[in-house]
């Protein structure tokens, strides 16, 4: 981008305000760190930029074992996780006693921006209450925490007979990962995550019903879109999007205006403050309305 200065022509807008614009990052490594019985996380981070936690071991922690929240500060798949040993709950608690068996921890704590990558992680021990290996989502506790974010994640390992919950899917309820093995959705390299919603659920994914999951193969792809910067806005407040499935070839099988009369048939995806934003499975065609029966507006 150019711009002019006090008449003079600097070619690039970044050598003016960052001295600092041609250094590459410089990946800062975080080693071996043990995370043990902490009273709310083993290990938290909130700006992340080029950082690298590598082989970090955490066990019997209250609320997350290892959590990354704001991961967008350099670029993509420079903030990770790589190589980690994650249990929920060790023996060596009491059962009767310790104030863990009243909590719901989760595991690894994926963010509430883009460009994480977790890989190389094995989980024990998440089989009680509502604890799971996996939670998206880290800190989005206001409406303005719109979600539906992409985190990318490989060579997982769930152990079969203590993890019983892979991913809770933390408010607001919408997140996308990226699994380029398979090894967490089971549905073959690049392979797709998300929560199940109705408008979703076509031939290329199945839904996990423990984890009120989608599962998707890699013949498709799942993306985040958000709708915001609606007119007037009065019109909007508290109205939930409603989205149905529209391809033209289902349109040419059914009877269209019972398929539009059947409320089971969408999707109601609820209203966050400043809009809505939501995973779309793509390669399909989809009708969107908002309210009951739809509402007249000016902008979107």
């Amino acid at each position: 981008m150019k711009v002019v200065y006090e008449n003079s022509l600097i070619e690039d807008v970044s050598q003016h305000k960052d001295p600092y614009w041609e250094n590459p990052a410089i990946t800062a490594e975080f080693k071996d760190f043990t995370g043990w019985k902490c009273g709310r996380n083993g290990a938290i981070a909130e700006r992340m930029g080029d950082v690298h936690w590598l082989n970090f071991k955490a066990a019997d922690n209250k609320r997350v074992d290892l959590e990354m929240s704001m991961t967008d500060y350099y670029g993509e798949n420079r903030a990770q996780i790589d190589g980690a040993l994650v249990i929920g709950m060790s023996n060596n608690i009491d059962p009767e006693g310790d104030e863990l068996t009243n909590v719901s921890p989760r595991g690894v704590e994926m963010p509430q921006r883009e460009f994480m990558t977790v890989k190389n992680v094995r989980f024990y021990n998440f089989n009680w209450n509502d604890a799971a290996a996996l939670g998206t989502c880290s800190h989005c506790v206001q409406p303005e925490d719109m979600g539906a974010r992409t985190s990318t994640i490989s060579k997982l390992w769930f152990d079969p007979e203590t993890v019983t919950r892979r991913i809770m899917w933390n408010f607001p309820g919408r997140a996308i990962l990226y699994d380029l093995d398979g090894s967490t959705t089971g549905k073959g390299p690049n392979s797709w995550a998300t929560p199940y919603f109705k408008h979703n659920d076509h031939d290329n994914c199945s839904k996990d019903e423990p984890t009120g999951s989608l599962m998707c193969d890699n013949t498709v792809q799942v993306r985040r879109l958000e709708f915001k910067g609606f007119n007037p806005s009065h019109r909007f407040k508290l109205q939930a999007m409603r989205i149905l499935q529209f391809d033209d070839a289902k349109m040419m099988t059914i009877d269209r205006e019972e398929y539009l009369k059947d409320v089971e048939n969408y999707t109601s995806y609820p209203w966050l403050k400043i809009g809505w934003t939501v995973p779309f499975v793509t390669g399909h065609k989809y009708k969107l309305h908002w309210g009951t029966v739809g509402l007249d507006w000016d902008q979107m």
